[in-house]
């Protein structure tokens, strides 16, 4: 019984001390990398477990201890396959860190974006892949006793473990919300990484939903299908390549099963490009509440529910036919010169400029 009480425990996010982690780190010999937070270290428990533990750099803003606040209450709360888990933390007036257990595979981008084709993951591991983030993203927003919106789904945040099975991480710009609230409100900031969050982030005091996930989700299968950046500048020829608009045109021709082989993708696994396609366009409609649940993205893609065909065309906020336009969506405006009420459905209206689309330029470079 003594021991099952440990176990149990054993479970719940542990404070640790600054000693505990010297330790674990071996003073901190191993470094698995950095970020605007600080420094991730290599470490081990005294079991041999292995993990990761992410130290946060000191900021007089207090961005390191809101981001610290953000990831215990939120992936503290969680026990997901297809979560990373986090067994413990540390904090005193000088230091801020988790402890998380350690991906030995990385980060989804690496094998989506900086691999040789001849260490590239199989693609119907990437489709294991894709399914397994959905999973976990919907335990997030439809099985925590309060919904947890990530705010931040990306091909950097998609953690592989040793077996490749995808784990969600980073959830240092995450929030609980109560499942009777609506939405959330993001007040100051701009949330998420560019080229991944929806539309309506870009507004200042506008109500967001966890269907922001969703259209980020949307997003990462466009990168898995093609294992390329979804927006590439071609600075020679002055012209963008947006690999979702093309994936729409092809759509509208009656022709998506080409795109598994344009993508270098075995033609025996057409339905299934044809599925994460379809489900791609469907999580970046532009309107939030025309995007689907992500237990229905799961059903789908694991082919238990049949394919819901995308309402209207997606990005029409961001690129008209001439490609030319800068994300700077706007609400209609009402017959009385104000915006309309929240709970109208919203649209965004394009801008469109002389010069190339800093915004998309900034798609393409942000995450290189």
């Amino acid at each position: 019984m003594e021991k099952f009480i440990q176990k149990i425990e054993s479970e719940k996010p542990v404070r640790y001390t600054v000693e505990d982690l010297k330790k674990f780190t071996e003073n901190h010999k191993t470094r698995l990398g950095a970020g605007g937070f600080g420094e991730v270290y290599m470490g081990k428990f005294p079991n041999g477990v292995r993990i990761a533990v992410k130290f946060f750099k000191k900021r007089v803003d207090k961005r390191d201890e809101e981001q610290f606040m953000a990831e215990v209450g939120t992936i503290g709360r969680t026990y997901h396959i297809n979560l990373v888990r986090l067994f413990g933390f540390c904090h005193d007036r000088n230091m801020s860190a988790l402890v998380y257990e350690y991906m030995a595979k990385g980060s989804l981008d690496k094998y989506l974006f900086r691999e040789s084709k001849a260490k590239a993951i199989k693609w119907e591991k990437l489709h294991e892949i894709a399914v397994g983030t959905a999973k976990g993203l919907a335990y997030l927003h439809e099985e925590c006793q309060k919904r947890i919106i990530h705010y931040d789904i990306k091909p950097e945040n998609i953690l592989l473990d040793e077996n490749f099975i995808p784990k969600v991480g980073d959830f240092g710009l995450a929030k609980l919300c109560n499942r009777e609230s609506t939405h959330v409100t993001l007040a100051e900031k701009l949330w998420g990484t560019r080229g991944y969050s929806a539309p309506e982030i870009y507004y200042k005091n506008h109500p967001v939903t966890y269907k922001c996930d969703v259209y980020s989700f949307g997003m990462v299968l466009f990168e898995i299908i093609s294992r390329r950046r979804n927006t590439i500048v071609h600075s020679s020829r002055d012209s963008i390549d947006f690999f979702p608009q093309r994936v729409w045109e092809e759509y509208e021709k009656g022709k998506l099963g080409s795109m598994a082989l344009a993508c270098g993708i075995e033609r025996r696994q057409q339905e299934k490009v044809e599925r994460m396609c379809m489900v791609a366009l469907w999580c970046v409609q532009d309107l939030p509440e025309a995007r689907p649940q992500m237990s229905d993205v799961v059903k789908i893609l694991e082919g238990g529910m049949e394919i819901l065909p995308p309402a209207e065309k997606p990005f029409q906020y961001l690129f008209p036919a001439a490609r030319t336009a800068v994300l700077n969506p706007i609400p209609e405006s009402s017959s009385d010169g104000g915006t309309r009420e929240e709970s109208q459905p919203r649209r965004y209206k394009e801008r469109t400029t002389p010069i190339m689309a800093k915004y998309e330029i900034e798609m393409a470079t942000s995450q290189q």
